[in-house]
C-alpha cells in the first residue's frame, strides 16, 4: 500500500535496513518516488510478492499488515527471516481462530494490545518466531 509499517519506521530509525515488498507496480513506483524524494538510502522497493523474493540475507523481521490471514502470512514469508527473527503481523480484532491454525513449528511469542489515538477500534500486534529458535507458546 502507502508503505506502512515500514516507510515510518525507515524515516524514525534511519539505521535500520527496509525493505518494502508490493507485487503491484503502480504502488511501488509511487513508493520509490517517496523515497527519492524523501532522500531515503537505508529503504530498497522491490514489485515482488513475498513468497517469491529472495534476499540476499535474511531479515530480522518482516512485518504484515493488512496482508494476509496467519497461516497465509508465515508461509509467505518465513524465508525473508533467520532463524531467530520474527514475523510480526498487525491485526485489528484479537486473532484466536488465525492462532489455532498457524504450523506447529511456529510459536506465539506475544500478542500485543495496540493503543492508536483517535481510534477506538481493536488493534493487536502477533508477534511470532520459528520453534527452533527456542521460543516458548
Amino acid at each position: 500500500g502507502a508503505g506502512l509499517p515500514g516507510m515510518p519506521l525507515a524515516i524514525a530509525n534511519p539505521h535500520l535496513r527496509v525493505v518494502l515488498l508490493d507485487s503491484n507496480h503502480k504502488k511501488t513506483a509511487f513508493l520509490r518516488q517517496t523515497v527519492a524524494e524523501l532522500g531515503l538510502p537505508n529503504v530498497v522497493v522491490a514489485a515482488e510478492r513475498a513468497e517469491i523474493y529472495q534476499p540476499n540475507d535474511r531479515f530480522d523481521a518482516a512485518v504484515s499488515r493488512a496482508f494476509s490471514d496467519l497461516k497465509t502470512f508465515v508461509e509467505s514469508s518465513r524465508h525473508l527471516i533467520r532463524s531467530d527473527g520474527l514475523l510480526m503481523a498487525m491485526k485489528g480484532l484479537y486473532p484466536n481462530e488465525e492462532l489455532d491454525q498457524l504450523p506447529s513449528d511456529i510459536k506465539l511469542k506475544e500478542v500485543v494490545q495496540l493503543s492508536i489515538p483517535g481510534l477506538s477500534a481493536e488493534r493487536h500486534l502477533v508477534l511470532l518466531s520459528l520453534a527452533a529458535s527456542g521460543a516458548t507458546a
